[in-house]
């Protein structure tokens, strides 16, 4: 089904199809000098591009992080290239010398953008499919934020999410996850132009990719739009225009572009991923009407219209200051609390409602206990935002004096993702990306899987989300291998940034969620579902222990001659076989170890205190597999691990029958002490 198609006879000045073909050409020659890059796209797509950054963006280059500003991404980060033109051409500090290093070491124009390195790039895209989800994390903190703040005649919060999207981001399920997610929100400030060009790296995507587009995602609840030429300027701006009138549904434009258009290489598959060659530039450059002797041309015009963005964009900015300095003289607290917001900075006092548990309130889950830690802290945090992939109640992760998210009550913060783990990782991303908000998300441990992409894209920006995974472990019990985690908290510490925290009790849960909140990057708190005792632990040594990743829960009179290592729930019963094993006159110590990655980040002395370099006899104790433990075991350590998926059982009996059970650990203790 075709969308409504936009069509026009409006004459373009010469001026606009000259900055066009200008950022196109200036799209080539970054891969050709590179040797390397994508310059099929750019050449299909810098109409729409142009169109939409000259005409409608609202933004400015002297300030990429001006708040109000519309979000741009190109999800089909393959053809950074052409957003590098833009950048540099609208006044970014991004210079002409940057454009001519793509690609190369050290430079700002990377293969792919990458957020925090380059100016103006507002999420890091590549992978295919995360930028579409990206953004609608974008429009749902927009919405979320205007509720909370904008009053009568101070429209604050006020600014449109817009995407170039391709086929390829159209095919992955991330995509479909997030389009159906938008659509039923009814996020009307998205506007996504989709680069329907018909290829992809094997060939025509008839080969794979048949679906109707257009009823697909009318079906999701979007507006579908057509433009019939990818170069008609005129009807491009048209589309954007009716697609900004629509504020209850997302509206996805289709542009029917032609890849490496200008070029002998146009409408093939070749010109999506390689140079075009020396002798296909020239002739390129020469279809285009520029010299083909001339690399990197800027005509000086192009750039006098292309840099009125910075005047547009500091006028902007500036008409925002005086509309925020209005709303601060009539609502200070409300001001304030904004700044404090954007500045991602928690507000005093917000630690004091936090819970202490006590060993006489009985057995507690670290999900059951987190779940009472999020809902003590949410007045005291307004901007605490996330939900579960339809496992909330089981996640404990429902702030349950506050609303749902929907179309209806937008300052909701409850967000019922669905089950769609795919889509959430990416729109946590996203809303984390946009500012002013605590994004968390949560889901059973066993399925962080299916976020793993959006996990190792925000560990690269260093986004500040709340990862919330619980029935961690095989103690999961009757639900079987498929549910019962086993080398998923190893895979996770294998991501850079990434920081995992195994919480053992209730309070360990406080001080790893006090962390979470207070850390620059991504957070993963891995919980049980099963009840765990409260530990009697000194508040003071768990709390510090727990920021610094490791410490000694339990020490020993002298040298031990054995330390007992755990995280989570098996650090119950290393303390338990540390009793045991003193009855035995061992000196043994419990060495409590919630996060490898905060541990790994402290001083060497401080490491050497929990774990004596001296005392080489070590049992680590954990429900997953060995890999990486040998780092604190050493060559004399050993380890009761599990290797091997699990099994359909009562959690109980599964976890006695794998050996995590305090007669195991004493067993193996023992042995190890004799050798």
């Amino acid at each position: 089904m075709r969308g409504r198609e936009i069509t026009t006879v409006a004459k373009v000045k010469d001026i606009d199809q000259l900055s066009v073909n200008t950022i196109r050409l200036l799209a080539v020659d970054m891969v050709e000098k590179a040797k390397s890059g994508h310059p099929g796209m750019p050449l299909g797509a810098a109409p729409m591009a142009y169109v939409l950054w000259h005409k409608f963006l609202r933004h400015n280059p002297a300030n990429p992080d001006w708040f109000n500003r519309d979000r741009f991404i190109l999800s089909a980060g393959h053809g950074s290239a052409f957003l590098y033109a833009l950048l540099h051409l609208t006044g970014y500090d991004l210079s002409l010398e940057e454009l001519k290093d793509f690609r190369q070491w050290g430079s700002k124009t990377p293969g792919h953008p990458e957020h925090g390195l380059t100016p103006g790039v507002e999420a890091t895209t590549g992978p295919l499919g995360q930028g579409f989800a990206m953004g609608v994390g974008m429009a749902l903190v927009e919405r979320f934020l205007a509720s909370d703040f904008n009053r009568p005649g101070f429209d604050l919060v006020d600014h449109y999410t817009y995407a170039i999207v391709s086929d390829g981001d159209l095919m992955e399920g991330v995509a479909a996850e997030a389009a159906s997610l938008a659509g039923h929100l009814k996020l009307g400030k998205i506007v996504y132009l989709y680069d329907d060009n018909h290829i992809s790296i094997e060939g025509d995507t008839a080969l794979t990719f048949t679906e109707d587009v257009g009823k697909s995602f009318q079906a999701y609840g979007w507006q579908v739009l057509e433009v019939a030429d990818g170069n008609d300027l005129a009807a491009i701006e048209q589309a954007i225009a009716q697609a900004r009138e629509e504020t209850e549904k997302p509206s996805l434009i289709k542009v029917r572009t032609h890849i490496g258009y200008g070029s002998p290489k146009q409408d093939n598959a070749s010109s999506h991923g390689a140079p075009l060659g020396e002798e296909e530039l020239r002739q390129t450059k020469q279809n285009l009407g520029f010299s083909p002797d001339e690399m990197f041309c800027v005509p000086p015009e192009v750039l006098a219209e292309t840099r009125q963005a910075l005047e547009k964009g500091k006028g902007l900015e500036r008409e925002w200051n005086g509309l925020l300095s209005g709303y601060a003289d009539k609502y200070a607290e409300e001001a304030a609390r904004l700044r404090e917001q954007l500045a991602g900075k928690l507000p005093g006092g917000w630690e004091n409602p936090l819970p202490v548990f006590k060993p006489e309130d009985g057995a507690i889950a670290t999900r059951v206990a987190s779940g009472k830690i999020m809902n003590a802290i949410a007045p005291a945090l307004p901007n605490l935002i996330g939900g579960s992939a339809d496992l909330g109640p089981s996640n404990n992760t429902v702030l349950k004096e506050y609303a749902s998210q929907s179309s209806e009550k937008h300052a909701g913060r409850n967000i019922h993702f669905g089950v769609r783990e795919h889509a959430m990782g990416a729109v946590v991303n996203g809303m984390a990306l946009h500012g002013g908000v605590l994004p968390y998300a949560a889901t059973f441990f066993i399925f962080s899987d299916y976020l793993r992409p959006s996990l190792r894209l925000a560990a690269l920006m260093e986004l500040r989300v709340v990862y919330v995974f619980t029935h961690d472990s095989i103690a999961v019990g009757e639900d079987g291998p498929t549910h019962q985690p086993i080398e998923q908290l190893s895979a996770l510490r294998i991501i850079p940034g990434l920081t995992v925290l195994r919480p053992a009790d209730a309070n360990e849960t406080v001080a790893a969620w006090r962390t979470a909140l207070t850390f620059k990057g991504p957070v993963v708190l891995i919980l049980t579902r099963q009840n765990l005792p409260v530990l009697d632990i000194a508040q003071k040594t768990l709390e510090q222990g727990v920021a610094r990743g490791g410490y000694i829960a339990a020490d020993c009179d002298g040298t031990p001659e054995l330390i007992l290592i755990a995280s989570g729930s098996e650090l119950q019963l290393a303390l338990a076989a540390r009793i045991k094993l003193a009855e035995q006159g061992k000196q043994v110590s419990v060495v409590s170890l919630p996060s490898w990655e905060l541990f790994a980040a402290q001083t060497n002395d401080y490491r050497d205190s929990v774990l004596p370099p001296k005392v080489k006899k070590r049992l680590g104790v954990e429900m997953g597999i060995s890999c990486g433990w040998e780092r604190y075991l050493g060559d004399n350590g050993a380890m009761i691990a599990i290797d091997r998926f699990g099994v359909s059982a009562p959690g109980d009996r599964v976890v006695e029958e794998y050996g995590f059970s305090v007669d195991n650990v004493v067993k193996q203790a023992m042995d190890l002490i004799g050798k």
